[in-house]
Parts: C-alpha cells; sequence; structure tokens
C-alpha cells in the first residue's frame, strides 16, 4: 500500500499534539482525521474505515489500550500506539493488547512517519491476477498465501498487520526455523531483547488464531536454540 492511498485516523485528547501531527502526516501526502478522545473515535469509526490508526493511550475515559483490545474483537486495521510509558512491560503490554507498533512520547515526527510507512508496506497487496491460490492447512485453518488470508471453515480470521507479516515471513519458509533476531530484521524493526520480546508475544497472539491448544503448538512450533518454525499439514 501507498501512503499516498493511506487514510490515518490519530486520536489524541492534546488539542496541540493532536493538530500538529495532523498537519505534520497531511503534508507527507496522507489523508488525515482526527478524534479527541476514544469516544469520538467510535462515532468517527462506525462510518468510516481506515487504513492505520494511531493512537495515544494515556486518554482521560476509556484509554488506548482499553480501545485497541475493543477494535481488535472486530477490525484488524493497523493500530500505533503513543505512550509517555516507554518501560518495556508498558511496550508489551500494547503489543498484548493487538497494537502493531509502539512509540514512546517524545518522539521525533520523522520516526512516527517511519513507523507508520513500515506498517503499511507489511499490508499485503492484493494479487494481480485470479490463478488458484496457494492455501497451507494447519488443521482446522487454512491459510492463503497469495491473498495474505487465514480462513476457519468459511470464517475469515482477522490478523493484525503485523500478524499479516508473520505469516508471509513464515509460509514462504515454512518447516525451516527462523530466528527470533531475523524476525525483527524482517519486521522492521529495531534490534535488542525488547525487541525479541515483543516478537514473542506476537507469536502467543498469532498462536490463539492458529492452533487448538496454543500452549503446545502443533503448527507454529518453538524450535529449541533456533526460533520459530511454520509446519504445516
Amino acid at each position: 500500500m501507498s501512503e499516498m492511498d493511506a487514510h490515518l485516523l490519530i486520536v489524541d485528547d492534546d488539542e496541540r499534539i493532536r493538530t500538529l501531527l495532523q498537519k505534520f502526516l497531511m503534508r507527507s501526502g496522507f489523508l488525515v482525521t482526527a478524534a479527541r478522545d476514544a469516544a469520538h473515535a467510535r462515532r468517527i469509526l462506525s462510518g468510516l474505515d481506515f487504513d492505520l490508526i494511531v493512537l495515544d493511550v494515556m486518554m482521560p475515559g476509556e484509554d488506548g489500550l482499553s480501545l485497541t483490545k475493543s477494535l481488535r474483537e472486530e477490525r484488524a486495521v493497523p493500530i500505533l500506539l503513543l505512550t509517555a510509558k516507554g518501560e518495556t512491560d508498558n511496550r508489551i503490554e500494547g503489543l498484548e493488547a493487538g497494537a502493531d507498533d509502539y512509540l514512546a512520547k517524545p518522539f521525533e515526527p520523522k520516526e512516527l512517519l517511519l513507523r507508520i510507512n513500515a506498517i503499511l508496506r507489511r499490508m499485503p497487496e492484493a494479487p494481480a491476477d485470479q490463478t488458484a491460490p496457494k492455501v497451507l492447512s494447519l488443521g482446522g485453518i487454512r491459510y492463503d498465501m497469495e491473498r495474505g488470508e487465514m480462513w476457519q471453515g468459511e470464517e475469515l480470521v482477522r490478523l493484525t498487520a503485523t500478524e499479516m507479516q508473520l505469516m508471509k515471513i513464515f509460509s514462504a519458509s515454512c518447516n525451516e526455523p527462523i530466528s527470533r533476531a531475523k524476525l525483527v530484521e524482517e519486521l522492521g524493526r529495531d534490534r535488542g531483547q525488547a525487541q525479541e520480546r515483543a516478537v514473542d508475544v506476537q507469536i502467543t497472539r498469532l498462536r490463539r488464531k492458529i492452533e487448538e491448544d496454543p500452549k503446545q503448538p502443533r503448527y507454529l512450533q518453538t524450535v529449541r536454540g533456533a526460533g520459530y518454525m511454520l509446519a504445516p499439514e
């Protein structure tokens, strides 16, 4: 997806920050809508779809983590959290809520732009033709490699942008272990233990959607000393 086609929703209770981000991102080529809090965002989302949501965590009323969890029940739209809490545990909490990435305040606007573009690049492109798709079987789950879609029976399984990218990475190297460091690199994240731990969180979330028993994974396996491996039937 090109950023020139993307419609972003900015949710932040600080009017100054909200206005500055909206102007900066519009100058960067995005279509941008802004909301002052979670309730306002919900009203906007009831009538519009977005390609990505930039969401502040610390807001009066419903906070960003609660809104993220709620949105994840019905939408696969990428979510980037803004938080004044830079500690690893707070970041992990955001990822566990369903966010695709996080950025600690204060931050440089250019870094936000890089994060947004990285997430949008991970969104799968629509297939150029209608040739028969290659489908992986994961028990009761089917994964369409060309469309980047996961199905359980006739129901589409909602994946976040990061989960889509992980499935793309794993499906391109079935039955081959991929290290956590390599996954961090493929996801376009900074290196380090915190990011590798974040990958572990994403894997745990993805297993919940794939495995009958996520605690005893059959298809998205842990390979001791080597990383993770997708082992379809």
